[in-house]
């Protein structure tokens, strides 16, 4: 419901993805209209999306197509909501949707606004988002800088920066990151290893790595994914190393196999848990590698045979320092974390946090 002393003066307010590893959605107030950006699902199945997020709204933004941002679109499709994102996010939303696409590097102008992309190093066809409203908004989705696969936009500056902080204060590099996979992969050779993905994410870095360290087979889901990926000529240059792997049909006798989905609970990734399960190999011959976030489906299966080992898709403490810097954020708000006031301590970052129910900008 709209406050009417704030009519005239932009706002924005967070609804839901503070204080959780929670769906995203913000509400944006641009001073004339509603709008929502990202509408997310989970990663929790006690997590939905709630249908009262969109009441008011006339335009709905979405950052990229990993569940906890997209998932709840069908709802903004079913309430005849025009949705604004990229070609590669358009793919996941509901043939009715009325798309309206944004480029992955660039500028578009939204009844007045400015809106500015950029690449946000996590996802296929994934952006950061930045509205020309008072003195900048920056929301990030989710955001990786250290990606070989995907590429990174340096944003412009912003005084209210609405940022992932899903590693909440963890601030152990990539470079780290991959040693102990490695380490991971020496101490279990002979194994046969699954590596539950989300197609659009982590896939194509993953492959990038294990390629030279074993035989690795991406299932039909993940090769679509990434060869359409590949004529966009949005991702890096190493990107293209991949093209071969692509090319050869899944073979799941591989010592390496990457498949949707990431926590296994759909997909070639829960066929193949369900099959080792079944002859007796989940655990023995055969392992489960997670490496991102992890759902209760997820952890029951690494109980019975599974191991994680983080490969980093979001930012670590230092880049998320490093983001506000670069923004010139005065304002700021670490978002999809349990516990986002742990930030006041730290005595590095110079902005205000805002947690109150609405911000003005």
């Amino acid at each position: 419901m709209r406050d009417d002393t704030l009519l005239d003066t932009a706002w924005v307010e967070v609804l839901s993805g503070l204080g959780e590893k929670g769906p995203a959605c913000i509400r944006l107030w641009t001073g004339r209209a509603l709008w929502v950006l990202d509408v997310g699902v989970g990663p929790e199945a006690t997590s939905p999306f709630n249908p009262h997020w969109l009441e008011g709204a006339e335009r709905v933004f979405i950052t990229h197509d990993h569940i906890d941002h997209i998932g709840g679109a069908a709802h903004a499709v079913a309430a005849g909501l025009p949705i604004h994102c990229t070609a590669q996010t358009a793919h996941a939303l509901p043939p009715s949707a009325d798309v309206h696409l944004l480029p992955n590097t660039g500028q578009t102008v939204v009844e007045g606004i400015t809106l500015t992309t950029g690449r946000n190093g996590h996802a296929l066809g994934g952006v950061w988002f930045h509205f020309d409203l008072g003195d900048g908004l920056f929301f990030s989705g989710d955001w990786s800088e250290e990606s070989d696969w995907f590429a990174f936009d340096t944003p412009p500056q912003a005084l209210t920066a609405l940022i992932d902080a899903s590693y909440h204060l963890d601030d152990i590099p990539q470079t780290q990151r991959k040693e102990a996979l490695d380490k991971m992969l020496a101490q279990n050779k002979g194994r046969q290893i699954l590596f539950p993905v989300p197609p659009s994410g982590r896939a194509g870095e993953l492959a990038l790595h294990l390629m030279g360290k074993g035989d690795v087979s991406l299932d039909d889901m993940c090769r679509q994914t990434i060869a359409r990926a590949l004529q966009t000529g949005t991702l890096s240059d190493a990107a293209a190393q991949l093209t071969p792997l692509i090319e050869r049909e899944f073979d799941p006798s591989a010592e390496f196999l990457i498949c949707d989905t990431p926590n296994a609970d759909a997909g070639m990734a829960w066929q193949i848990v369900q099959d080792w399960r079944d002859i007796g190999r989940l655990g023995h011959e055969a392992l489960v590698l997670f490496t991102g976030h992890m759902t209760a489906h997820a952890r029951a299966i690494a109980a019975q045979g599974g191991m994680f080992v983080r490969w980093n898709v979001h930012p670590p403490l230092t880049d998320q320092i490093n983001m506000i810097a670069t923004l010139g954020a005065q304002n700021y708000t670490p978002l999809f974390c349990s516990q986002p006031e742990d930030y006041l301590l730290e005595p590095r970052i110079r902005a205000a946090m805002l947690m109150h129910e609405r911000s003005r900008l």
